[in-house]
């Protein structure tokens, strides 16, 4: 694996630091997505193997994505951090790097944590719990939960392998990102060896969207600025456009597959308006660092797939991600 600089113990001894504790309360990042949650619940699932009172917390009190969960066992048992006040022997901090990240309800159980633990694959400069084991190089966090609960000793079939699958195959894009390498595809055979159901899987996350998210992503399409000499495209989804399909956030969080998508756009940016923000998703077909463009807004992510923040109007955000990527082409 990579060194990080968050890194500083193996997954071994993270794995023996965990099994004299109890009382685990495992959290994510804000806005969950199938890796977030199918690593917090799969870590869930081996450490009730071993006989572990765990709680899995979400940053927000919002809606999980539909279709995860109705397909990730423990999903609907979740608890937002703001009302969780039960004991924290351990805090484990899953695909999540920062403290901004969590939030600042899931900071107070950081803050009152015996010990605390950080698995993830993004690379920053600062580490936020105690321990920390961090891997750029795996595809996915749920790979590291898959490779931890072996060490751990504990049966990986029935739930806890169908989360840490459902992790690696929406962090993958169904194995066609850049992340895809052998290491994540010898653990997907693994992974299907103990029993997950690749096909179910794929129809539960790929081929159930409604039909609200296929119109926010014709509108997307319809409105996208195609930069061909650059090679990349920029959309956009107003409040507006949520209201006039009755589409929820979820709805469209599959729309920027569709820019990626199309024949010589090599990087893709949809901005989403919230009521108070306006959120950025990045992502990269061929070597463009979208993490560097990310981080100049304030986000982070990971070299090929990135998200950021930003205030103000739709079209000064649009002006200035467009001036952001003709600098990042113009710098390679």
């Amino acid at each position: 694996m990579t060194v990080t600089p968050q890194t500083n113990c193996t997954l071994e001894q993270l794995a023996d630091a965990l099994r004299p504790l109890d009382d685990f309360v495992i959290c994510g990042h804000v806005s969950p997505d199938g890796d977030c949650l199918g690593s917090q619940l799969g870590l869930a699932a081996a450490l009730r193997q071993l006989g572990k009172r765990v709680t899995c917390v979400l940053v927000k009190d919002e809606p999980i994505e539909e279709n995860l969960l109705q397909l990730l066992p423990g999903a609907a048992d979740m608890v937002p951090a703001c009302e969780y006040d039960g004991p924290v022997g351990a805090f484990v901090g899953v695909d999540v790097p920062t403290r901004e990240r969590i939030g600042q309800a899931a900071c107070g159980i950081l803050d009152r944590a015996q010990a605390s633990f950080t698995i993830d694959h993004h690379a920053v400069d600062e580490r936020m719990c105690k321990m920390a084991y961090v891997d750029p190089d795996a595809a996915s966090t749920t790979l590291l939960i898959w490779e931890l609960s072996g060490m751990l000793s504990v049966s990986r079939s029935g739930d806890l392998v169908t989360c840490c699958y459902t992790g690696l195959v929406t962090d993958t894009g169904r194995f066609q990102y850049q992340n895809t390498d052998a290491r994540c595809m010898r653990l997907a055979s693994q992974m299907v060896e103990e029993g997950a159901d690749p096909a179910s899987i794929s129809r539960a996350v790929f081929q159930n969207r409604t039909l609200a998210s296929m119109q926010l992503e014709a509108q997307a399409v319809s409105r996208a600025e195609f930069h061909e000499r650059e090679g990349f495209a920029i959309s956009y989804l107003t409040l507006q456009d949520f209201a006039r399909f009755g589409a929820v956030k979820s709805d469209a969080e599959p729309v920027i597959n569709a820019l990626r998508s199309i024949a010589g756009v090599n990087v893709a940016c949809m901005l989403r308006q919230h009521e108070d923000c306006i959120r950025g998703s990045l992502r990269a077909k061929d070597d463009t660092d979208v993490s560097a463009i990310a981080r100049s807004f304030g986000g982070g992510g990971h070299v090929a797939a990135a998200g950021f923040t930003m205030h103000g109007s739709m079209q000064e955000a649009v002006d200035q991600v467009r001036a952001a990527l003709q600098e990042a082409v113009c710098a390679r």
